[in-house]
Order: C-alpha cells, then sequence, then structure tokens
C-alpha cells in the first residue's frame, strides 16, 4: 500500500507561516485568506499528529517539533522549486477565486460574466459552487456570494440585491387537485420546503395563521426547487430572475397577486477585507456591485401573476 504524503499546499504554509512568524503576513504573500492559512495549518498538524505552532492572543511561535520538521519541509521544498522544467510558462495569470450557489451562478452569474472577462482579459475568474446556508466558510475563495440573511461577523458583506418571493405551480399540478383560487385553498396542496425559501413569512404577507410546514417534499437548492414545482410535486416560492423562463414557456405559474417584499435570504456579496488589496480581486468586486446595482429596478415589471 502507497504511503500518504502530505499535502503540498499545507506545507508551503506551513513554512511561510514559521518563516514569517505571522499567519496573516503568510497569507499575503501566498494570496490567500488568513483563515485559509489557518486551515492548511491546522490540515497538516492533523496529518503529523503534533502542534507545529505555540499560539497565544498576540503570536505564534514554531514548536519544538515544528523546528524539526521545518528543516525537512524546506529541503523538499526547495528541491521542488530547483528541480528544471524548460517548458513551463514563467508568467503568471492573476486569479480570482470565486465561489457562488449554484443557482445563482446559473441564471445570474454566468450570463453577465462575459462583461467583466471582455474588459479584464488578463485575470483569469475560477468558479466554486457552495450550498446555501450549510457552506459558510470563505475557505480558499477571495470572494463569495452567499444567499442568506446577511449576518457574518468579522468579514465584508454587502448586499447585491433582494427581489420579492411569489409563489408558483404547475398548470397540471392546479389541475390535479382542483385549482387554487384562494391562498386558504393551500390547505389541500403540497407546499414545497425548502430553509432557503420559508413559507411562514409569506403566510403572514397572505393573512394566514400558519406554522412552517414541517412535513413533505424538502429541497435546499433554488434551482432543484423549481424542476419539483415544474413536475408537479406541489406549490413552492420562488423569484423572479429563477423563473422567468419557466414562467414564459407556461411550465409554471404564478398564483395570486401576494408577494413577500423582503424575503428574509437574498445575495451578498462577501470577502476577508484584506483580499481586495489585490488589484485583480478589487476589479472583480466592483464589478460585481455595479453588475447588480439596481437589479429590482430592472426587473419590477417583468413578471405579473397569472
Amino acid at each position: 500500500m502507497a504511503s500518504r504524503l502530505p499535502p503540498v499546499h499545507a506545507l508551503s504554509a506551513f513554512e511561510a507561516a514559521a518563516r514569517f512568524g505571522s499567519f496573516a503576513l503568510a497569507a499575503d504573500e501566498l494570496c490567500i485568506t488568513p483563515s485559509a492559512l489557518s486551515h492548511r495549518i491546522r490540515l497538516l498538524e492533523e496529518f503529523v499528529g503534533e502542534r507545529l505552532f505555540i499560539r497565544d492572543s498576540r503570536s505564534v511561535t514554531v514548536s519544538e517539533f515544528g523546528r524539526r520538521y521545518l528543516s525537512v519541509v524546506r529541503v523538499a521544498l526547495q528541491a521542488l522549486n530547483d528541480f528544471p522544467m524548460p517548458h513551463r510558462d514563467a508568467s503568471v495569470q492573476p486569479r480570482v477565486k470565486v465561489t457562488v450557489p449554484p443557482t445563482f451562478a446559473r441564471h445570474m452569474l454566468i450570463p453577465r460574466l462575459a462583461q467583466f472577462t471582455g474588459r479584464h482579459p488578463e485575470i483569469v475568474v475560477e468558479l466554486f459552487l457552495s450550498v446555501p446556508l450549510y457552506d459558510l466558510s470563505l475557505s480558499e475563495s477571495d470572494v463569495e456570494i452567499r444567499f442568506g440573511a446577511g449576518k457574518y461577523p468579522n468579514i465584508v458583506t454587502r448586499k447585491l440585491f433582494e427581489e420579492p418571493a411569489f409563489a408558483v405551480a404547475s398548470p397540471a399540478y392546479l389541475h390535479k387537485i382542483g385549482g387554487v383560487a384562494t391562498p386558504a385553498d393551500l390547505k389541500k396542496a403540497t407546499l414545497l420546503r425548502s430553509a432557503l425559501e420559508p413559507w411562514q413569512p409569506w403566510f403572514e404577507a397572505a393573512g394566514l395563521d400558519w406554522p412552517e410546514p414541517a412535513t413533505g417534499f424538502r429541497v435546499d437548492d433554488l434551482g432543484l426547487l423549481l424542476e419539483a414545482i415544474k413536475y408537479g410535486h406541489g406549490i413552492g416560492l420562488t423569484r423572479k430572475h429563477f423563473s422567468l423562463e419557466m414562467l414564459a414557456r407556461g411550465e409554471i405559474v404564478r398564483m395570486f397577486d401576494i408577494e413577500l417584499a423582503t424575503p428574509p435570504h437574498a445575495y451578498y456579496c462577501v470577502h476577508e477585507k484584506s483580499a481586495i488589496e489585490r488589484p485583480e480581486v478589487a476589479l472583480f468586486v466592483d464589478w460585481l456591485l455595479g453588475a447588480f446595482e439596481g437589479e429590482e429596478r430592472r426587473e419590477s415589471d417583468r413578471v405579473a401573476p397569472a
């Protein structure tokens, strides 16, 4: 059986942190966030089974084991660095790592991203997917788009936009249950559940004193939620941007003239304060905020109740 090798990105994080005596300075050199560097150090400590640093409130100091291990790590990294690679391109493009929810990426970001790449072809954008409300650490990304309540301590948080939530269903499902004329008629329907689009605030807007549904089909992805609605699994809540195409094709219909004007969740751009010290990240964040500025006003009249 082949023996496990320590991850190289964790070794380089350890070497840089030991050399600077600072996680923040090491993270800056490696172009990652301090939290990402700490994660790499913890990963390596778990691998070797020893503490590499002694941490206190003001500084970090390499442990006795860490000092002995550091000499080996430096030799290994130097050997990798010195190995001749004649065909390697010496130029390195600036990169921006962006973590984004899948439905937002599909419907909102990808259709607009050519605006940014056209203006800045020298910057490589790398997209990674996350699960809203669950993946709540910046990890190794420079920028994240989060769908949530916007309460993210110790990181820069800027709202991109929010838009009303409303109820939709497939025509076939409405025919199957004999139609729905008033919000109170929803008692005979299956209400699709999602932590991303809770029903209870919408119930209040509709004048219904109902609790949040506790049983039935649940999916915590806005795109999959719409697919479940389209295929007749029940009635669910959605937003304009995600449902426009299905509404236009008649695959789903909007119900009532009731909408939740300020849903509990919206889209936010978040990043570490130090991230925008890199020009490519600052350019991307500025573009992102500008691309979605006034989005609610531009889309306000594009969907009408059925």
